[in-house]
């Protein structure tokens, strides 16, 4: 007895009939982890595991990689495939010996557009193979003569096809089995002597070999091709979603503007009319109280000339200069030459106007403001501190988010990633592709120094902190001097003291921006700046300053303002 190992199992051969000990195996062990079947045009990969062709290669074609499904182990090339004939001829065998144990019952009858057996003469059973030979398809009863004569044991067996005669030479009646590279055209044994003398002459299973691999190669190729344009079609996807939430965005973020801005028109334009509904009503008021005044001035005129015409009309010389003194006096009145009402609106609008001009640009600035910074927002990445990059004169809280400096010196040890000049450290986590945002909280901090630096700086010596030397940052000293480290440093005018400092970085645009969370406005902006390698954030409260400075740096979370 000899031994033979596939699939994981063993099976025994007799070395004197060479026949399989079919007592000892079961369809458990012939069956593909694919399909679940028994094996069809059994493979074997380089793992050492078995599967059907068709069933690998379908596997292969919608994977990214060739793995085994079983062990999953990964091949970095496409391992050809070539039939098992040992485990194949196994398969036969088992699928023979299946049937002689069960007779006819895994037989069943020919369904439509399937070949039949051309032996049976009442119900026709479906045809398991077809013989070159003897031109003839036959079921598995019928073929049992094929397996056990010697002679019919030589016949060329294939699968069940139909129009069999199509095999077969017209001129010499013999099987088509090989082919003719010089006319392209199949040809059977005796076609090689006669109209094909001196042509290249293969196998007819060789060129089918061959061009099945060609055509393999070509499948493999437009899958490729498939995939490839898939995984662009699902690049275009995602870049539609995410330009329709970026719509979505804009579109919010303009409706928030334009109300506002909507509004603050609105607004003016009411108090524009209450100050030309005052202006009317003070003329009015004016205007009535100067003419109630005159009107009573009027009326005791008018009085007075009733005196005057009646005393006019006296004909008695003695009466009219007996009355003169009992006349009442010419009332005493105002002067109404320079007595006037303004009413002039004119510049009024025109006033309201500008005005409404200088408010309009400032409430613009602010809501670009409040949408830019809601903008870089939404990258907020989780950031902690890295303890072994943090200068010995720095305590860290347990949970990485907050560093504080002290005067006593921390019996860190000393490693390559450590700051030990500057009072520095940086977090944990670093960036080298996409765009990242975080928030720090610097309170009444008097001095601070926040922003990016590159994986290679210098952590040893003193380097200016300045993009030549690979950081990006802003720094506050004495409470209210605030830079911009660009080498040389530039002096940031600043409308109020932050208390909470947001850092964006645009890794591929090359910008690293600074904001007042608080007043949602923009500190500062490194533009078109060349990254090559990782950033990590950079941390800096600073020296102690005999506690004058011992307010803690704290990375706090990102919200989202409203």
């Amino acid at each position: 007895m000899f031994y033979i190992y596939c699939c994981q199992s063993h099976f025994h051969f007799c070395s004197q009939c060479d026949t399989m000990a079919t007592s000892y195996l079961s369809e458990d062990q012939f069956l593909c982890s694919i399909c679940l079947e028994v094996f069809t045009d059994p493979v074997t990969i380089p793992c050492g595991h078995n599967f059907c062709k068709n069933c690998i290669t379908e596997n292969w074609n919608i994977s990214v990689c060739c793995q085994c499904p079983l062990c999953v182990k990964v091949f970095h090339s496409r391992p050809e495939l070539n039939v098992n004939t040992f485990l194949s001829e196994m398969v036969d065998k088992f699928k023979q010996s299946a049937v002689k144990k069960s007779g006819r019952s895994e037989e069943r009858q020919a369904e439509s557009g399937e070949v039949s057996c051309e032996m049976c003469s009442e119900t026709k059973m479906k045809a398991v193979k077809s013989c070159l030979e003897c031109l003839t398809s036959y079921c598995e009863t019928h073929l049992e003569p094929h397996h056990r004569v010697p002679g019919l044991k030589r016949h060329q067996l294939i699968d069940p096809v139909k129009n069999l005669e199509d095999r077969i030479c017209k001129e010499h009646n013999r099987p088509l089995e090989f082919f003719c590279k010089t006319d392209r055209v199949p040809v059977c044994q005796f076609c090689k002597q006669s109209n094909h003398k001196g042509h290249l002459i293969i196998p007819l299973k060789t060129e089918y070999e061959q061009k099945k691999a060609e055509v393999e190669a070509r499948e493999g190729k437009i899958h490729q091709m498939i995939r490839e344009r898939q995984k662009k079609i699902n690049n275009f996807r995602e870049l539609l979603t995410c330009s329709k939430e970026a719509a979505e965005r804009e579109k919010t973020a303009s409706e928030q503007i334009f109300d506002s801005l909507i509004k603050c028109i609105e607004e003016s334009r009411n108090q524009l009319d209450d100050v030309i509904e005052g202006m009317q009503k003070t003329t009015e008021s004016q205007a009535q109280g100067f003419i109630k005044e005159l009107e009573e001035e009027v009326s005791e005129l008018r009085m007075n000339i009733s005196e005057l015409e009646q005393l006019s009309h006296t004909r008695d010389h003695l009466q009219f200069l007996q009355s003169l003194p009992s006349l009442n006096p010419v009332p005493p009145t105002k002067d109404w030459t320079e007595v006037t009402v303004h009413s002039s609106y004119e510049g009024t609008v025109k006033k309201a106007v500008a005005q409404l001009e200088q408010r309009l640009s400032k409430e613009m600035k602010k809501l670009c403001d409040d949408v830019e910074l809601k903008r870089v927002q939404q990258y907020a990445v989780d950031v902690t501190l890295d303890p072994d990059t943090a200068h010995p004169n720095l305590v860290l809280s347990d949970n990485g988010k907050q560093v504080t400096s002290c005067n006593k010196r921390q019996n860190f040890p000393e490693t390559p990633k450590r700051c030990t000049y500057y009072t520095n450290v940086l977090g944990k986590q670093g960036f080298s592709s996409g765009r990242f945002y975080y928030e720090v909280q610097v309170n009444e901090k008097p001095q601070w120094d926040l922003g990016v630096a590159k994986e290679s700086i210098n952590r040893k010596e003193k380097k200016p902190l300045c993009p030549r030397n690979g950081y990006w940052t802003i720094r506050l000293r004495n409470g209210n001097q605030y830079k911009a480290l660009v080498g040389p440093s530039i002096c940031l005018s600043l409308k109020a003291e932050p208390q909470k400092v947001g850092v964006f970085v645009d890794y591929e645009e090359g910008l690293v921006s600074f904001y007042d969370v608080g007043a949602a406005a923009l500190i500062y902006s490194f533009t078109g700046c060349n990254f090559t390698e990782k950033l990590y954030p950079l941390f800096s409260p600073c020296f102690d300053e005999g506690g004058a400075n011992s307010t803690p740096l704290i990375i706090s979370s990102v919200l989202p303002k409203h």
